[in-house]
């Protein structure tokens, strides 16, 4: 059988292995077969274009005509396969020492360097050619825009994300100036995109690295000026991003399993950044072009004046005399690696007869899914995990509800107008009989805005580490 034939027959498992995985990977319960659906797809795509590229040079006529070229075949392959090594090493460093707070950061990191290997592949592809069809070319350029894109806007998400200083620092232009600069920064790649395509081999380079150093500037002016409370929508958008440049990539270089993967990743990518928008009452355009929304200054003394405070003595009699309790993860749960804990909470209460429930806000911590993976881990029924849609009607009957580490996602601020959350879908834990939430202390969430939520004649604050408290209360439950 030819080779190529052969080729094309694993090309294909491993795109049906990656669909497999997208589609596994939509549910808890299914999401490791799926990732390892992903990993074995990526293995055999990795392998075969390693063999591909071998056949490619063996039989490559000009290689054949040139000694030089043909010694370094086997150079050229050690370094490939030096490169994947290094890839695989640093991957299960990350794999086993990335804590699960710092996974939106790590996401945004791995979204950034795989927009930079999209504009490196297909900048080398534009300086090795003789010869490019209209459509290469196209295609090219569209790579080195939205990857260089992705690298610089990944690079601002996961700072924004760090909590650098200096990527919160306000944009220095105004919104109409900034809307200003990005169409000239668009026009500018437009026209050294329409000028690669007529352009001799020297000066498609030059217009190359022209199209990328406006992708570059682009991706700052598009990102930095996005709020905190809009980065999980931020990041779904710059994993759309990655895959359309990977997808692009793969037009350049010929490669079918390229094109099949990043298109993949940047469907699911703008499918998931639609969902999450939804979820976050935003405007995908908006998010497209950079913007958000400002509010006005609230003072957080004034809404904090009548806070009342809790102990774990306290939270623990209310648990035990309640029929229904709604747990509420945020952040802080995360921060606090509390879901252990809060499973453990539970079991005790469910022995005692009363329900116990976990209600999900689509974007609660940084990234999309980030609760659900969290208590996933505690073995937690995924029956348990009631969505917002499922669960904002019924708050009205909850006994009480403890908010561990969440805050803009139960901040009833999203009902008014002219703050940054405006019309964002809130889970009502106010509406509940008792509320009480622990936090470490009175901050503000992501968006930056006080809580009344915490100075409700309901509501009550246990402040400390959120897995520190829950054992307290956990010692006190079996205390009763």
């Amino acid at each position: 059988m030819d080779s190529k034939v052969i080729y094309d027959i694993f090309y294909l498992l491993a795109a049906i292995l990656f669909i497999l995985g997208v589609k596994l990977m939509g549910h808890p319960r299914t999401a490791r077969r799926g990732n390892m659906f992903g990993v074995l797809g990526m293995t055999i795509a990795i392998v075969i274009s390693i063999m591909k590229a071998n056949d490619i040079m063996k039989v490559n006529d000009i290689m054949k005509a040139n000694e030089a070229l043909v010694s370094l075949q086997p150079f050229t392959l050690f370094v490939i396969g030096l490169c994947c090594m290094i890839g695989i090493f640093f991957g299960a460093i990350l794999a086993t020492r990335v804590k699960m707070t710092e996974m939106p950061q790590l996401v945004a990191v791995f979204n950034g360097i795989g927009g930079l290997a999209s504009v490196l592949v297909a900048g080398a592809a534009l300086v090795v050619a003789t010869d490019l069809f209209v459509d290469e070319k196209i295609a090219t350029a569209l790579s080195g825009f939205i990857g260089s894109i992705t690298f610089i806007g990944s690079a601002v998400a996961a700072g924004k994300l760090q909590e650098l200083n200096f990527f919160k620092k306000g944009f220095p232009l105004p919104t109409f100036l900034r809307h200003i600069l990005n169409l000239a920064l668009v026009c500018g790649c437009g026209w050294a995109s329409y000028s690669l395509l007529n352009a001799s081999s020297d000066q498609a380079v030059l217009l190359y690295i022209a199209i990328c150093g406006f992708g570059f500037v682009l991706g700052y002016t598009l990102t930095a000026p996005i709020g905190g409370a809009d980065m999980p929508v931020v990041i779904a958008l710059l994993n759309s991003y990655s895959g359309i440049a990977a997808s692009a990539t793969g037009f350049v270089v010929g490669s079918n399993i390229l094109i099949i993967a990043g298109s993949l990743v940047g469907a699911s990518g703008i499918i998931l950044t639609s969902l999450m928008c939804v979820a976050m009452n935003r405007s995908l355009l908006s998010v497209l072009f950079g913007g958000g929304k400002v509010g006005v200054d609230v003072d957080a003394d004034e809404v904090y004046a009548t806070v009342k405070r809790t102990t774990a003595d306290d939270v623990a009699m209310m648990a035990d005399m309640a029929e229904r309790v709604v747990v509420v993860p945020g952040y802080g749960m995360a921060v606090a690696q509390a879901q252990n804990a809060v499973s453990d909470m539970a079991d005790i209460l469910e022995a005692r007869g009363v329900t116990v429930e976990y209600a999900i806000h689509p974007v609660a911590g940084r990234m999309p899914g980030h609760m659900n993976v969290l208590l996933a881990e505690a073995d937690v029924d995924y029956e348990q995990l009631k969505e917002l849609e499922e669960i904002n009607p019924t708050f009205e009957t909850v006994d009480l509800a403890i908010v561990l580490g969440a805050n803009d996602v139960v901040n009833p601020e999203a009902r008014k107008e002219g703050t940054v959350i405006s019309g964002m879908p809130i889970l009502d834990v106010d509406k509940a009989q008792q509320v009480v939430i622990i936090k470490r202390s009175l901050g503000p969430g992501y968006a930056g805005i006080p809580n009344p939520l915490f100075a409700q004649d309901n509501a009550s604050m246990l402040f400390g580490d959120g897995r520190e408290m829950i054992q307290e209360i956990i010692t006190s439950l079996k205390e009763l």
